[in-house]
């Protein structure tokens, strides 16, 4: 039974829900993880975006990614790892723009995996679907 700040979700919304968040999941795990090894592809891609080839910046972001992508994936805690995770991808938007990157590949790769964080937290969580009801 819902309470006043919970709404009921339909079974198929909450599927595809989990699976869009479970997508992003895994994506930004991996993510976070070559950035911990650092792999030479991470230090050369970083290099190239003006932060420099350092091991303990990609040590410190990809920490910082799986941190955030943990609090979103456990229920209690998923809408304030989806605001942390969509200040982070705002700064990686923000950083293709400065070098120029390509606009539908690279520059908004972080809207659309941004767009999956939140669409698939609002398929799958009531409180959020009463916090921002779409009205017909």
């Amino acid at each position: 039974m819902p309470t006043n700040a919970e709404i009921e979700i339909s079974r198929p919304a909450r599927i595809t829900g989990r699976i869009m968040s479970g997508l992003v999941i895994v994506f930004l795990l991996f993510d976070g993880a070559i950035k911990l090894v650092p792999w030479p592809v991470v230090t050369d891609s970083m290099d190239k975006m003006g932060f420099g080839a350092s091991e303990t910046l990609a040590r410190s972001l990809g920490l910082i990614t799986i941190i955030c992508t943990l609090l979103y994936s456990v229920p209690p805690t998923s809408i304030l790892g989806a605001i942390l995770l969509t200040g982070y991808l705002g700064g990686a938007i923000a950083s293709h723009v400065r070098i120029g990157s390509p606009l539908f590949t690279h520059t908004l790769f972080g809207l659309y995996l941004g767009l999956m964080v939140w669409g698939g937290l609002y398929l799958r969580d009531g409180n959020l679907r009463a916090l921002l009801p779409f009205r017909r």
